[in-house]
């Protein structure tokens, strides 16, 4: 019998190409380009379904405000009682409800789709987060002018909020994301942010004057809490605006550490 390729009298394939040939994969997606589809799918998914729970957290907010309002009366306890009270909405909603996204994504599978697509690992944590971070923007501005309505603190500076809010949501959403990543189990990821959250509320709200020395400590550990004092130093008569600068650049400084952590965790439950 005479082979295909011995009757053409030529030693080539046929113009299908050969079977071992692999088509080129098109190109990955660009860093900023994949960060900001992943966050406008987010921010339209948090917007459905988050609302309800972004009330639920600026009400615990005011209502701790108005529970302490009677025991606290004015001067640094008032600033750190409002900055807290404002910094714990970003960490019920991007500590807390990104370690359950999270975890439900690795449960459920849903890791394994954004696995299939060109997109950066960094993207899908940074858009995610960026996302959460954004949604709590309202809550936050609502806490902070209801606690100086309250407390009768000045409101010129609240303008700080705009660097408080994404720089404390950064460090807490890394650190929301690295939990719900490296929890086995959806439940831990669950309580992991639960038990984060509550360590913003104890440590971030209460005055840290009133606090004994080793759990002062573990408030230095906290990221959010150098949110809460650059926010907190801006009630006084004339801030000290270099402080104010240190604690953002420290909580700016977290913010990259805990994103980078999210994102190898990210990486490791992908290719599990």
């Amino acid at each position: 019998m005479v082979s295909a390729r011995a009757a053409t009298g030529t030693g080539a394939e046929p113009d299908g190409g050969g079977a071992g040939e692999v088509a080129p994969l098109a190109p990955r997606a660009r860093l900023l380009p994949a960060l900001g589809a992943v966050y406008r799918a987010q921010l339209s998914r948090a917007r459905v379904a988050r609302i309800p729970l972004l009330f639920v957290a600026t009400f615990q907010s005011v209502g701790i405000m108005v529970l302490l309002r009677g025991v606290v009366s004015g001067g640094d306890p008032a600033w750190s009682v409002v900055a807290g009270s404002a910094v714990l909405v970003v960490a019920f909603v991007a500590l807390n409800l990104l370690a359950q996204y999270f975890g439900q994504l690795r449960a459920g599978g849903g890791l394994d789709h954004y696995a299939t697509l060109p997109v950066p690992p960094a993207a899908v944590v940074l858009g995610a987060a960026a996302a959460y971070a954004s949604f709590t923007v309202p809550g936050t501005v609502v806490t902070a002018v209801v606690g100086c309505l309250l407390f009768q603190l000045p409101m010129a500076h609240l303008w700080v909020l705009v660097a408080v809010v994404p720089l404390a949501g950064a460090a807490l959403s890394g650190l929301g994301a690295a939990l719900g990543l490296l929890a086995p189990r959806q439940e831990l990821a669950t309580l992991g942010g639960q038990l984060g959250m509550s360590a913003a509320l104890l440590l971030g709200v209460l005055p840290a004057g009133r606090m004994p020395e080793p759990i002062g400590w573990a408030r230095d550990l906290l990221p959010s809490t150098y949110g809460v004092e650059a926010l907190a130093r801006t009630f006084a008569p004339h801030p000290d605006w270099l402080a104010v600068a240190g604690d953002l650049g420290i909580c700016a400084a977290v913010g990259v550490l805990s994103l980078a952590l999210a994102t190898w965790a990210y990486r490791r439950a992908a290719v599990r």
